[in-house]
């Protein structure tokens, strides 16, 4: 069964779900339709969001082959992997998809950082105020059920990323937190650089 979390809420994923190794992480969201003006409809200039992996080590961000985007796939310990870039956001469902492999993470790593980002949101003028129904759902890829779920509901105008949740291990547990924090980063190394 699905818990739905609310932001600052966290839940241990391997307490509750023994022999848990590893996760699908599922983001979504969906394009504010523009508003009707007279007959016509301004068509909206597509928004492109990035989903992104930060690896940590010690609560730090120590290398960029620590994080996992379009650009890189896959962590060099093969732990956590992307499934690639969708442009737009259109269809039903998760957008992008990032897998974790809870049970091969080395050590030193305590702390994976789940971000979003809009590409080009400076020159293009978008914000995630241009957003909605923005989620992240963490899924047990061995029996495909969902494990918890956060809708983010905060108006995020004005904020070109999000920083939606964190996965960490804390006493030899992982567990899951809904940060939710909108910020004015503008790309995914500016988000990076939080975490130095």
């Amino acid at each position: 069964m699905s818990v739905s979390l609310k932001k600052g809420q966290k839940v241990s994923l391997t307490k509750e779900n023994a022999g848990l190794s590893q996760i699908l992480v599922g983001l979504g969201w969906d394009q504010v339709k523009p508003k009707k003006v007279g007959f016509f409809s301004a068509k909206p200039q597509e928004i492109d969001c990035d989903s992104s992996a930060i690896l940590l080590q010690d609560g730090k961000f120590i290398n960029n082959s620590d994080l996992v985007y379009f650009g890189n796939l896959q962590h060099k310990t093969g732990t956590v992997r992307h499934f690639g870039d969708n442009l737009t956001g259109a269809g039903a469902g998760d957008d992008e998809q990032i897998m974790i492999d809870l049970s091969a993470i080395p050590a030193q790593y305590d702390r994976i950082v789940i971000v979003v980002n809009i590409y080009q949101a400076v020159q293009r003028k978008q914000h995630f105020g241009m957003i909605q129904n923005a989620f992240c759902r963490l899924v047990d890829v061995k029996t495909g059920q969902e494990m918890c779920r956060y809708n983010l509901t905060d108006d995020y105008s004005d904020m070109t990323a999000l920083i939606f949740g964190e996965v960490y291990r804390r006493n030899g547990e992982w567990k899951f937190s809904a940060v939710g924090q909108g910020t004015r980063d503008t790309n995914l190394g500016d988000l990076a650089r939080r975490y130095i």
